[in-house]
Protein backbone atom coordinates (compact mmCIF):
# COMPACT_ATOMS: atom_id res chain seq x y z
CA UNK A 1 0.00 0.00 0.00
CA UNK A 2 1.43 3.44 -0.93
CA UNK A 3 2.26 5.91 1.84
CA UNK A 4 -0.64 7.97 3.09
CA UNK A 5 -0.88 10.78 5.61
CA UNK A 6 -3.37 13.35 6.88
CA UNK A 7 -2.50 16.45 8.88
CA UNK A 8 -4.87 19.01 10.37
CA UNK A 9 -4.16 22.66 11.21
CA UNK A 10 -6.85 24.64 13.01
CA UNK A 11 -6.76 28.41 12.48
CA UNK A 12 -9.18 31.17 13.46
CA UNK A 13 -10.67 31.61 9.99
CA UNK A 14 -10.11 28.15 8.54
CA UNK A 15 -9.19 24.56 9.14
CA UNK A 16 -6.61 23.04 6.80
CA UNK A 17 -6.62 19.29 6.23
CA UNK A 18 -3.55 18.25 4.24
CA UNK A 19 -3.61 14.89 2.50
CA UNK A 20 -0.58 13.05 1.10
CA UNK A 21 -1.23 9.93 -0.96
CA UNK A 22 -4.10 8.64 -3.04
CA UNK A 23 -7.69 9.65 -2.27
CA UNK A 24 -9.49 6.39 -2.93
CA UNK A 25 -11.63 3.60 -1.52
CA UNK A 26 -8.92 2.52 0.93
CA UNK A 27 -8.02 5.98 2.24
CA UNK A 28 -11.40 7.73 2.43
CA UNK A 29 -12.21 6.37 5.89
CA UNK A 30 -9.01 7.86 7.32
CA UNK A 31 -9.89 11.28 5.96
CA UNK A 32 -13.43 10.89 7.29
CA UNK A 33 -12.06 10.06 10.75
CA UNK A 34 -10.12 13.33 10.73
CA UNK A 35 -12.80 15.55 9.22
CA UNK A 36 -15.50 14.17 11.55
CA UNK A 37 -13.64 15.79 14.44
CA UNK A 38 -13.56 19.23 12.81
CA UNK A 39 -16.04 21.92 13.80
CA UNK A 40 -16.40 24.40 10.97
CA UNK A 41 -18.99 26.93 12.21
CA UNK A 42 -18.75 29.70 9.62
CA UNK A 43 -15.14 28.94 8.68
CA UNK A 44 -13.45 27.54 5.60
CA UNK A 45 -12.39 23.91 5.45
CA UNK A 46 -9.39 23.87 3.12
CA UNK A 47 -8.56 20.43 1.83
CA UNK A 48 -4.94 20.67 0.66
CA UNK A 49 -4.60 18.06 -2.08
CA UNK A 50 -1.18 19.06 -3.44
CA UNK A 51 0.14 15.67 -2.28
CA UNK A 52 -2.71 13.69 -3.88
CA UNK A 53 -1.81 12.29 -7.31
CA UNK A 54 -4.95 10.12 -7.70
CA UNK A 55 -8.68 10.51 -7.02
CA UNK A 56 -11.27 7.80 -7.65
CA UNK A 57 -15.08 7.68 -7.32
CA UNK A 58 -14.87 7.11 -3.55
CA UNK A 59 -12.73 10.21 -3.18
CA UNK A 60 -15.14 12.16 -5.33
CA UNK A 61 -18.04 11.06 -3.13
CA UNK A 62 -16.11 12.09 -0.04
CA UNK A 63 -15.52 15.56 -1.49
CA UNK A 64 -19.24 15.95 -2.15
CA UNK A 65 -20.13 14.87 1.39
CA UNK A 66 -17.54 17.25 2.86
CA UNK A 67 -18.95 20.07 0.75
CA UNK A 68 -22.47 19.40 2.02
CA UNK A 69 -21.37 18.98 5.66
CA UNK A 70 -19.35 22.19 5.53
CA UNK A 71 -22.28 24.10 4.05
CA UNK A 72 -24.65 22.85 6.77
CA UNK A 73 -22.23 24.28 9.36
CA UNK A 74 -22.23 27.65 7.56
CA UNK A 75 -18.76 27.13 6.15
CA UNK A 76 -17.13 26.68 2.80
CA UNK A 77 -15.09 23.80 1.39
CA UNK A 78 -12.03 24.86 -0.56
CA UNK A 79 -9.79 22.48 -2.50
CA UNK A 80 -6.20 23.60 -2.88
CA UNK A 81 -3.22 22.36 -4.85
CA UNK A 82 -5.10 20.01 -7.18
CA UNK A 83 -2.80 17.88 -9.32
CA UNK A 84 -3.74 17.07 -12.90
CA UNK A 85 -5.50 13.71 -12.41
CA UNK A 86 -7.83 14.83 -9.58
CA UNK A 87 -8.57 18.06 -11.47
CA UNK A 88 -9.35 16.06 -14.61
CA UNK A 89 -11.70 13.72 -12.73
CA UNK A 90 -13.63 16.72 -11.39
CA UNK A 91 -13.89 18.13 -14.91
CA UNK A 92 -14.95 14.81 -16.47
CA UNK A 93 -17.86 14.35 -14.07
CA UNK A 94 -18.94 17.97 -14.42
CA UNK A 95 -17.89 19.07 -10.94
CA UNK A 96 -14.98 21.31 -11.92
CA UNK A 97 -16.99 24.43 -11.09
CA UNK A 98 -18.89 22.83 -8.18
CA UNK A 99 -15.94 23.15 -5.80
CA UNK A 100 -14.06 26.30 -4.90
CA UNK A 101 -10.41 25.71 -5.80
CA UNK A 102 -7.15 27.52 -5.20
CA UNK A 103 -3.61 26.79 -6.30
CA UNK A 104 -2.22 27.59 -2.83
CA UNK A 105 -1.15 24.82 -0.51
CA UNK A 106 0.42 24.76 2.94
CA UNK A 107 4.03 23.50 2.64
CA UNK A 108 4.46 23.02 6.40
CA UNK A 109 1.29 20.93 6.68
CA UNK A 110 2.27 18.95 3.58
CA UNK A 111 5.66 18.19 5.15
CA UNK A 112 3.97 17.01 8.37
CA UNK A 113 1.56 14.78 6.45
CA UNK A 114 4.43 13.39 4.35
CA UNK A 115 6.43 12.64 7.52
CA UNK A 116 3.44 10.80 9.00
CA UNK A 117 3.06 8.81 5.77
CA UNK A 118 6.76 7.94 5.76
CA UNK A 119 6.62 6.81 9.40
CA UNK A 120 3.63 4.61 8.66
CA UNK A 121 5.35 3.12 5.61
CA UNK A 122 8.55 2.43 7.58
CA UNK A 123 6.77 0.68 10.44
CA UNK A 124 4.18 -1.91 9.31
CA UNK A 125 2.84 -2.00 12.87
CA UNK A 126 1.82 1.65 12.64
CA UNK A 127 0.12 1.10 9.29
CA UNK A 128 -1.81 -1.97 10.43
CA UNK A 129 -2.93 -0.25 13.62
CA UNK A 130 -4.06 2.82 11.70
CA UNK A 131 -5.54 0.98 8.73
CA UNK A 132 -9.21 1.89 8.34
CA UNK A 133 -12.12 -0.43 7.63
CA UNK A 134 -12.67 -1.29 3.96
CA UNK A 135 -15.80 0.83 3.60
CA UNK A 136 -15.68 4.44 2.53
CA UNK A 137 -18.74 5.94 4.15
CA UNK A 138 -18.93 9.55 5.17
CA UNK A 139 -22.06 10.74 6.87
CA UNK A 140 -23.13 14.36 6.73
Amino acid sequence: MPSFGVHISDHAERVVVTVVGELDFDTCPRITQVTDTVIIRDRTLRLDLAGVPFLDASGLGLLQVLNERTGVQGGLLELSGLQSQPRRVLELVGLGAYFRTTADSDPAAAAAAAAAAAAAAADPGIESAARPPSECQATP
